[in-house]
């Protein structure tokens, strides 16, 4: 999830919290949507009242990749109107504020940002990424059984478990796997930007 989404959910969940029932039909489409697993389901179900059950769901939202904010605001187009006009007016008040100082850091040149990684890019960051590589991972949208299966055919190599999902990850998104959505997770991952530049400049 972009970062500026994430702190835009953070910092509207008393509002949430108060507005917000989380019925059936609302983690139902997240769900078809795959932004939500089936073990998601159960954890916001085993709450016992609608307050744990929005704060359940904002917890796992921003570790549920790029799609996660766009497909929340759809599944309160219904129900929950004014809530989602909320979340997104706000989204785009924020739209224009400047690039985040991370990507400045990185010194990354723009015309990288809006493209795909290659794959020395990726085989140069799974290179250097430590144990935050599943939190980038998920990040980027991924799932615990992604993960699971990057180690499992790779016990032995964490570099080739890491570049796995990095390759899984550009494969299921095509052209909206670019390089900026990449650093935003490494950033939300808190990545240091040296280590981006040793791989992107």
């Amino acid at each position: 999830m972009d970062p500026k989404h994430k702190q835009l959910l953070r910092s509207q969940r008393l509002f949430l919290t108060e507005e917000l029932i989380v019925d059936d039909m609302i983690v139902q489409y997240l769900y078809q949507e795959e932004i939500l697993t089936e073990s998601h389901l159960e954890e916001i179900e085993s709450e016992s009242c609608n307050r744990k059950k929005t704060l359940k769901l904002l917890d796992i939202l921003p570790t549920r990749g790029s799609r996660a904010f766009h497909h929340f605001t759809q599944s309160l187009e219904k129900d929950f109107p004014w809530i989602k006009d909320k979340l997104l007016r706000l989204s785009a008040e924020d739209t224009e504020s400047p690039p985040p100082p991370f990507t400045v850091q990185c010194g990354v040149p723009d015309h990288i940002l809006p493209t795909v990684p290659t794959m020395l890019h990726l085989n140069q960051l799974a290179a250097r990424l430590g144990s935050e590589w599943k939190s980038v991972l998920l990040d980027l949208g991924l799932s615990s059984a992604d993960l699971y299966r990057c180690c499992a055919d790779h016990p032995f190599a964490v570099q080739s478990q890491v570049l796995a999902g990095l390759v899984m990850w550009t494969q299921r998104n095509g052209r909206e796997a670019t390089v900026r959505q990449l650093l935003q997770s490494l950033q939300t991952a808190d990545v240091p930007s040296s280590v981006l530049q040793q791989v992107f400049v």
